[in-house]
């Protein structure tokens, strides 16, 4: 009796062992031919990312694009890869949110480590690493604040996989998407603010670019066009800047139509229509990366400026700013 009493006096107190696993999409083990060609050739297998005649594709994939795009793949990632610490922006960051909110929790029943969906370490090694330790309760955490079938859905179904093949299961709960989180506007928000005070000007257009899919998935169904429009008009509201903001699609791969605006297209005709002062922000992505430092903060940069743009500054990802990790924490402490 004593230990109901003391249960329903405590809530929020943990019985027995909890693992938290980060899931983060995936980076190759290093810019090398052949790491980048394993990377892509698991990421662009999943049904999930390509919905298309898995017998065609198989030819295009294995005969095509994985000897071509490997050379080009591993030059974009040699630009943006961490030297000093031999590893890549995403993982980089990835560890450290998992350190960090180790150290937000700071108890001994509740172990906190990291994933990748494609590429190492393996969500089917760290579920392992986690019932090895016990942890009867496993709390998963995709870090992807809007939902989209090739993103989170993908997750959910890899860690159904690594049950399907486990004799005795730990209890697994799945974090929803954030899109709209409180915590999670507010660290938008303060990005940008953060940013705007290192900058000499006013910028014309705040631009949130986030990760594209094809047009058809959302066509049939797939709601992350909606969420990530949510995102933006939250953080305007919540900002109130005098700044227009615009959402913009980036990534895209592939000859069929994605979702639209592209934030390629978009940057190459702003200047011509007297938009030449840009702050751009990429919302949907939880660590910098190839996406955000090669893609954008290089690429787009030099495209914008090359068009008649005068200033373009990019707000990094929230990465491990304490706003973060808090953020994280508040996502998975009502599991706990």
């Amino acid at each position: 009796m004593k230990d109901i009493k003391k249960r329903n006096q405590h809530p929020d107190v943990a019985y027995g062992k909890t693992g938290i696993l980060l899931i983060n999409l995936g980076t190759p083990n290093s810019y090398k031919w052949l790491d980048i060609r394993s990377y892509l050739k698991e990421f662009l297998s999943d049904r999930r990312v390509i919905e298309t005649n898995q017998v065609l594709w198989f030819f295009i994939l294995n005969l095509i694009i994985l000897n071509l795009r490997p050379h080009k793949t591993a030059k974009n990632y040699k630009k943006i890869w961490f030297k000093k610490e031999n590893v890549s922006p995403l993982r980089y960051y990835t560890e450290l949110q998992a350190k960090k909110l180790r150290k937000r929790f700071n108890k001994k029943n509740i172990f906190i480590d990291y994933a990748m969906r494609y590429g190492s370490p393996s969500i089917k090694n760290k579920i392992f690493v986690l019932k090895e330790k016990g942890c009867d309760n496993i709390i998963i955490l995709p870090l992807y604040p809007q939902y989209a079938s090739p993103t989170t859905a993908s997750v959910c179904d890899e860690v159904f996989r690594v049950l399907l093949k486990m004799r005795w299961q730990p209890s697994i709960q799945i974090v929803p998407h954030y899109e709209s989180n409180p915590f999670y506007i507010d660290s938008l928000v303060s990005s940008i603010e953060d940013k705007m005070k290192s900058i000499s000007y006013i910028p014309d257009l705040i631009i949130t670019s986030y990760h594209g899919i094809p047009d058809k998935y959302f066509l049939k169904g797939d709601p992350y066009h909606c969420y990530c429009y949510k995102t933006t008009r939250l953080v305007e509201e919540k900002i109130n800047l005098k700044i227009p903001f615009l959402v913009t699609f980036q990534s895209r791969f592939g000859p069929q139509k994605w979702l639209t605006p592209y934030t390629d297209k978009t940057l190459e005709e702003l200047p011509s229509k007297g938009i030449k002062k840009v702050l751009l922000i990429c919302p949907g992505f939880s660590s910098d990366c190839i996406e955000t430092l090669e893609e954008i903060s290089i690429e787009a940069r030099k495209s914008f400026l090359d068009r008649g743009g005068e200033k373009f500054d990019f707000v990094p990802c929230l990465n491990d700013r304490d706003d973060h990790i808090e953020l994280l924490y508040q996502l998975v402490l009502k599991f706990i």
